[in-house]
């Protein structure tokens, strides 16, 4: 159990170490929203995650009163309605500012991730350059994205925490983590100073703190996962 905003019967689908999962984490945090929160295993997945999200069969799942919204972004949105006088709001009141907010945490899941997969995925020094390499375009990208959104306030979401901000937030630990085995330094603070310093700030966010997997299990659950992706074809 998480929170403390009575909300009736909601419960959250998910697996610890997910940076989708992780996003819908902070933000009920943030919200003191309380939940029950069922950890998945994705190898043997439970019928109740296959039944609440037969399209995809992913999490994170958000059930509340036993009706299930789906995928990371669009849950972030439904906390944010369903919720609307309880903690800060995720999206801007304002129609264009929200509308930009939507555009650049899509960017997040649609382009900086797919290219940051490659780097995650990588297990010889030629593909993690060749990875890195593909990926720094993107991370320009937010870095001018940080600038446009947040109008020299410390957040994406501007002076709080936001859509935005919980999108590629969610990811930070797992960066740092890939960045340490790689040999990389994606949010680099000389190239990337505004995207560099929203990350310490981030990172440090009370409800971020409480929910966030620890480094160094992240840092076990990949190097597992790189030895298995190593591994010849067929061996055990």
């Amino acid at each position: 159990m998480a929170g403390r905003e009575g909300v009736g019967e909601l419960q959250l689908l998910g697996a610890w170490m997910s940076p989708w999962v992780i996003r819908v984490k902070v933000a009920l945090e943030m919200k003191g929203i309380s939940y029950e929160y069922i950890e998945e295993d994705l190898q043997g997945k439970s019928d109740l995650l296959l039944r609440s999200n037969p399209v995809h069969k992913k999490v994170p799942v958000l059930i509340h009163d036993g009706r299930p919204v789906c995928e990371s972004l669009v849950v972030l949105e439904y906390v944010d309605e369903a919720w609307p006088g309880t903690g800060p709001t995720l999206l801007p009141a304002d129609p264009y500012d929200r509308a930009t907010a939507r555009f650049w945490a899509t960017y997040v899941n649609n382009n900086f991730f797919q290219s940051w997969r490659s780097l995650f995925r990588s297990t010889t020094a030629e593909q993690r350059a060749e990875a890195f390499k593909n990926v720094v375009p993107q991370v320009e990208t937010l870095e001018r994205a940080f600038g446009e959104c947040s109008k020299g306030k410390p957040f994406f979401g501007g002076d709080a925490v936001g859509i935005v901000d919980l999108a590629l937030g969610s990811f930070l630990v797992w960066i740092r983590v890939v960045d340490e085995l790689a040999g990389t330094n994606l949010l680099d603070g000389e190239k990337f100073p505004g995207l560099a310093a929203w990350a310490e700030r981030f990172l440090a966010v009370d409800a971020v703190e409480k929910v966030m997997p620890e480094a160094g299990r992240i840092r076990e659950h990949y190097q597992g996962f790189l030895a298995k992706l190593a591994a010849p074809a067929g061996s055990s």
